[in-house]
């Protein structure tokens, strides 16, 4: 996984929530302000008690002593109100914070290439998106604000003591220096253990995911063990991080606890000899203890503020390198409509990020509108890669692709993903309803749109399912065979009525005698639009018009099916395992083992077929002298 990171993005990390803010400032302003009410409560209410001692207590005033007590009693139920207030104020903000950079995420997700979430585990994504943003709303909703607030207690309430009482004062302001130093000290080892703790949980939720997904494999080869081993390392691996995390906080916390109540003892001592002295009153004497104890928590809480601070920061870090991340496929702007959907791939080439090999070049090939062509190649000959290129799930690294003589590069991604639809090998269903999943191109499609969908790719089973189209199917649709799967999905493709319709091997699942159907429904459908068909069937291949076969990244032949199998070995060899071609297309004679081996080398390892056949006979004819 790659990161990106540095000083810089540190640094402006939490700026950039400053956007995220704005529009809840009237709460946030509101809530300083209560705050700031709160604090003078608190401040007051020391005050209030040295009056009640040096006063009503000290002159036996009854009646002075009742007035008073009853205003510190309202003033401590005002305090109290005031930090309802408060908080229910800020976590109006800090919940809509986190759901408005959750939802742009989560958008920001959408456009990112798919270079980006190839080299991404899902973990990591899901850890971003729910475990990072909930620490930076709790930073927002709490620690943030008690920070600033704490800070100013801080502030405010050493002046008072020193005010009170000087020297009590000094003492008091001495006891911060070591905090401040502890928090510096210990700031960066957190800073790392909580970095590698946050990845780790990424890491955690990786392995359960693709645990969950990969129940079916897991159990029948009986590797539950296994499954529960890997799992068992990410966590223990976690729960290492954390407890070096411990180990430093407890250190830190250690130092917060023994520096207030050392002071607090100092205080007492020497404010003890100071009311006998009589340099101060009694109820000096209390009101300064009361105020050194609203110090405590201020100071003590200042490690955990700062620790979730740097949490914060690395959260933000780690959300930032998802908006950081460059988008690559950006919308064009030239907005002409696409009436015929003729496709060209126009000297294309591609190749992927941080790869020096061209996975395909030199692409050229023309389908014109109605016509339909068949993509026949080895495996890892580059066939998904290619119609990846035309709904722009990648972009070409050379060259072009155009639909109706404009580059798709320059219409806006709407259009093309309205122009071309995609029905995968590997089928996507979500947990939702079949209805729902159909009409995922065409949301506005009606029931005899959908029953026509249904028909031509033979789904009719989904009519038999406990809610007919109406029933929810699990995630990914596992609860489904993977031939439904595959029969769903060109359903949904066929369902958005696209002008360039793309099939990626989807009926390779399916027995022959349901594809033999599907084939038969889909020529109609195929006659309407610009069709490529990924094919390893000579059934598949006979859909098509004319055939493109892909030998090592580029199009090495185009013709007729009948045409390749007379005139390309290749060809020839890669649906040599079809029954159907065996039998019925042509009567395959191989001069000798050696040229089927010859076959196998230049079609598997590479070299050409013709040349490595001579290369046969010559070394059978040296041997036979």
């Amino acid at each position: 996984m790659r990161r990106r990171g540095g000083k810089g993005l540190r640094a402006n990390s939490l700026w950039r929530l400053v956007p995220y803010l704005r529009p809840y400032r009237t709460r946030l302003i509101v809530m300083f302000v209560v705050a700031l009410a709160s604090i003078g409560s608190t401040i007051a209410i020391p005050l209030m008690t040295k009056a009640v001692i040096d006063g009503p207590v000290r002159h036996k005033d009854e009646h002075g002593l009742w007035v008073l007590g009853a205003s510190a009693i309202l003033l401590g139920i005002a305090e109290a109100a005031l930090w309802m207030l408060r908080r229910w104020l800020v976590k109006l903000a800090s919940t809509g914070v986190e759901t408005d950079i959750r939802k742009q995420m989560h958008a920001r997700l959408q456009v990112l290439p798919m270079s980006f979430h190839g080299s991404w585990q899902s973990g990591q994504l899901l850890s971003r998106i729910m475990n990072d943003l909930g620490m930076m709303r709790r930073f927002i909703g709490f620690g943030a604000v008690m920070l600033i607030l704490n800070l100013i207690q801080v502030v405010v309430v050493t002046i008072m003591l020193l005010a009170m009482y000087w020297p009590l004062g000094i003492v008091v302001l001495i006891s911060i220096g070591p905090v401040v130093a502890a928090n510096l000290h210990y700031e960066r080892q957190f800073t790392k253990a909580s970095r590698a703790a946050q990845d780790q949980t990424g890491n955690v939720a990786t392995q359960v995911e693709e645990a969950a997904l990969g129940i079916r494999v897991i159990k029948s080869f009986g590797r539950e063990d296994y499954s529960f081993e890997r799992f068992d390392e990410q966590a223990r691996t976690l729960r290492d991080i954390q407890l070096r995390k411990v180990k430093i906080m407890s250190r830190f916390w250690t130092l917060l606890e023994v520096i207030p109540t050392a002071t607090l003892v100092i205080v007492l001592a020497l404010g003890a000899h100071a009311v006998g002295d009589g340099s101060i009153t009694l109820g000096t004497l209390v009101a300064f203890i009361t105020f050194m104890l609203n110090l405590v928590w201020p100071i003590a809480s200042l490690g955990f503020l700062l620790s979730m601070l740097q949490e914060t920061v690395t959260a933000a870090d780690r959300v930032g390198e998802i908006f950081d991340a460059p988008r690559e496929i950006v919308s064009g702007q030239r907005d002409v409509p696409i009436t015929s959907g003729r496709l060209e791939f126009r000297d294309a080439g591609f190749r992927f990020p941080d790869s020096e090999e061209w996975a395909l070049r030199h692409l050229d090939l023309v389908v014109e509108p109605g016509e339909t062509v068949a993509l026949v190649g080895a495996t890892g000959s580059g066939k998904s890669v290619l119609t990846g290129l035309v709904s722009r799930l990648q972009d070409v690294s050379e060259g072009a692709v155009l639909i109706d003589d404009v580059d798709v590069r320059e219409l806006p991604l709407p259009v093309v993903r309205k122009v071309v639809a995609t029905a995968f090998e590997d089928p996507t269903l979500f947990s939702m309803s079949v209805r729902e999943n159909l009409t995922l191109g065409h949301p506005d499609a009606t029931d005899a749109e959908i029953d026509r969908a249904i028909d031509v790719a033979q789904a009719g089973f989904v009519r038999d399912l406990p809610f007919g189209l109406e029933t929810r199917i699990g995630e990914q649709g596992m609860s489904l065979s993977g031939g439904q799967r595959q029969r769903l999905s060109l359903a949904r493709a066929v369902l958005a009525e696209p002008r360039i319709l793309v099939l990626d091997d989807t009926l390779s699942a399916l027995d022959v005698h349901t594809e033999a159907l599907v084939e038969q429904a889909l020529r109609s459908v195929l006659a309407e639009a610009t069709g490529i068909v990924v094919a390893h069937r000579a059934s598949t291949v006979l859909l098509a018009d004319k055939v493109a076969l892909l030998e090592r990244g580029t199009i090495s032949h185009v013709g007729s099916h009948t045409e390749l199998l007379a005139t390309v070995p290749e060809y020839r060899y890669l649906l040599a395992a079809d029954d159907e071609i065996d039998d019925a297309e042509h009567d395959e004679t191989w001069l000798s083992d050696d040229e089927r081996d010859a076959l196998d080398e230049g079609v598997l390892v590479g070299m050409p077929t013709e040349r490595s056949a001579d290369r046969r006979r010559e070394d059978n004819c040296e041997g036979s002298r």
